[in-house]
């Protein structure tokens, strides 16, 4: 028996904040929300997910951000994507260079952090 991949992330969020989630996952970063099963949407947040990514954001009573544990997603164009977040007032902030990649870190609404990175062959192709 091995583990094969990751299913999905679950973040926490606090509660009713669904908006300010989708505004940020499906209106910034483009990972589409899709309805929750019927039987858990009493618990409240939402979901996010498109082929490859899946990330869940689920309410807890007693929120605290995930400051330093964080998703890395990776991204094509992330030059774009750092404009269009910066012009939305998302603090984008650079970090020191990791091999073979381009990468920023942002806090979604919440205060999760949130790593974004870019193969380096994806931005020189």
């Amino acid at each position: 028996m091995t583990v094969v991949s990751i299913d999905h992330v679950q973040l926490a969020m606090p509660a009713g904040a669904e908006d300010a989630a989708t505004a940020f996952y499906e209106g910034l970063l483009g990972i589409p929300r899709i309805p929750k099963p019927q039987h858990l949407l009493a618990r409240g947040g939402c979901w996010f997910e498109q082929p490859g990514v899946k990330i869940h954001l689920g309410v807890e009573a007693d929120f605290r951000p995930a400051r330093k544990a964080h998703p890395a997603l990776l991204v094509a164009d992330l030059a774009a994507l750092v404009e269009r977040l910066r012009a939305a007032e998302v603090v984008v902030v650079d970090d020191e260079p990791l091999e073979g990649y381009h990468r920023v870190y942002v806090d979604d609404p919440f205060g999760n952090r949130i790593e974004l990175m870019e193969p380096q062959q994806f931005s020189e192709s």
